[in-house]
């Protein structure tokens, strides 16, 4: 367990230049303590980080300003909460990924994400009523089984399977790929403030980062390492989904696909998928049933 100025400094490295974890292990191996990184040259953080040599300077510049602000007050005036690799809030689950997020940031009910039962569900940003007439039938018996679903808050099949859970009375988690002072994409202000209310809205970003093209693919392997198993509603040839099945399938999740009309664009990486050994389905008790089948073997 780290101490309070252990918390901060960790906090305030992470607010500046948010490491994954296994950087940060890689640069505590070499300075055993965050105390020691204002002593240590440029050059040598460089070399440990692996990064240019005045990225480096402006990163010891940084963090010697940031260390000197208590972030645990400031976040919890913005009602947020951090939750360092080491919290008790922390998923076990996450330290799972080879590149877990050091820090996840947090705003909602924390009490969701030491729940086991999470499922994500997923598809295409350009999801047709397909995908809406699938979860019809995949998330009410889900959530009559207390499951958490997990989303990504995109446009399209994520937005759905939020709206939805919400109205059939469900508990749902919205990953973000950016800070908690930006929402992308805009329309969907109104639905995150509601997650971050009365369910969860999670992010590995600090509050100031806006969304980047490479944040979303990085935030789907949080969705998949949060969740037991994943749901594909429809998913095109070439779609961002299939960065989030390739993580599950690395990590022994189950990923469980809805077929789709072989006519649809938004059903051939589906279609696919099931090709390739993931398991039909088109109904939510038929993941309840594989999922305690799963169980009983072990």
């Amino acid at each position: 367990m780290l101490n309070q100025i252990e918390i901060q400094q960790l906090l305030a490295l992470h607010y500046v230049y948010p490491l994954p974890l296994n950087k940060l292990q890689r640069l505590l191996c070499e300075i055993h303590t965050l105390q020691q990184l204002p002593v240590i040259s440029a050059k040598e953080l460089a070399q440990i980080l692996q990064i240019q040599l005045q990225t480096a300077q402006t990163l010891k510049i940084n963090y010697m300003k940031a260390v000197k602000t208590s972030f645990k007050a400031y976040y919890e005036r913005c009602n947020m909460c951090a939750i360092p690799f080491t919290s008790e809030y922390y998923p076990a689950s996450l330290l799972q990924l080879s590149d877990a997020p050091t820090v996840i940031y947090a705003k909602g009910h924390l009490d969701l994400l030491q729940q086991e039962r999470k499922i994500a569900c997923i598809g295409s940003r350009d999801a047709t009523n397909y995908s809406k007439i699938a979860l019809h039938s995949i998330l009410p018996p889900l959530i009559a089984e207390q499951y958490i679903i997990v989303s990504g808050l995109a446009k399209g099949a994520d937005t759905l399977a939020h709206h939805m859970t919400i109205e059939m009375g469900g508990k749902t988690i919205s990953v973000i790929g950016h800070g908690f002072a930006h929402i992308y994409p805009k329309e969907n202000k109104n639905l995150a403030a509601k997650i971050a209310s009365e369910h969860l809205l999670l992010t590995e970003y600090p509050p100031y980062m806006g969304p980047k093209k490479w944040h979303f693919p990085m935030r789907n392997r949080i969705i998949s390492g949060l969740s037991r198993a994943l749901v594909v509603t429809e998913a095109a040839a070439k779609s961002g989904t299939l960065i989030t099945t390739d993580h599950a399938l690395e990590h022994g999740k189950d990923v469980f696909v809805v077929p789709g009309p072989i006519h649809s664009e938004q059903s051939k990486g589906t279609n696919n998928l099931l090709k390739e050994g993931a398991i039909p389905v088109w109904n939510g008790q038929q993941i309840i049933e594989e999922l305690q089948t799963f169980r009983m073997k072990y």
